[in-house]
């Protein structure tokens, strides 16, 4: 009970992100829909433990819980070890579950298989979309380009990923034109 009611601070904390109805996206939503993300995508990606790729999308932010977030991009090494270890005092109290979650969470932040970079890419892209969703009015100036750069490189690898992107990326130049011509 301790660790779920430690958990509900997921749906407590916001993100950087917000919704397309003005207010600021929680870390569960975003976990929520990146895990349906990879439920959605388990067809075309055959080869993937897809079911492994579920997990990670679900116990990426659980750091969070006690953290909160900070923006990837204003993320430091502190902030990363801070948030690890976080998450591995959430994992102590489950210790029946907590090898398998740890390792789950180390082959995570390793990337060295397939479902770990997948899950990552997956992230990336996920925070993208959420941000064509929001008013351009709740970007940073610095999103204007990093929406259009980051997680690039984790989706190439993955062609169906990569075509996503590139929609999203055609979804960003979209909103900064209209922006744009609607503040000449």
């Amino acid at each position: 009970m301790e660790f779920l009611h430690i958990l509900e601070n997921m749906k407590c904390s916001t993100r950087h992100s917000w919704t397309h109805s003005g207010r600021h996206e929680s870390v569960a939503e975003h976990s929520f829909r990146l895990a349906c993300m990879a439920l959605l995508l388990e067809d075309e990606f055959p080869g993937l433990d897809m079911a492994k790729v579920i997990k990670m999308c679900l116990i990426h932010d659980w750091g969070e819980a006690v953290t909160g977030d900070i923006p990837s991009f204003l993320k430091t090494a502190a902030d990363e070890s801070r948030e690890l270890d976080a998450l591995r005092a959430l994992t102590a109290k489950l210790p029946d579950a907590q090898p398998k979650l740890d390792a789950l969470y180390a082959e995570m932040e390793s990337r060295e298989t397939p479902e770990a970079r997948f899950y990552k890419a997956l992230d990336r892209l996920e925070a993208v979309i959420q941000h064509n969703e929001a008013p351009l009015s709740t970007w940073l100036p610095l999103e204007r380009e990093l929406n259009l750069t980051y997680g690039v490189a984790d989706c190439a690898p993955f062609p169906f990923l990569r075509e996503l992107r590139e929609l999203s990326n055609e979804e960003t130049r979209a909103k900064l034109a209209a922006g744009d011509a609607a503040q000449e």
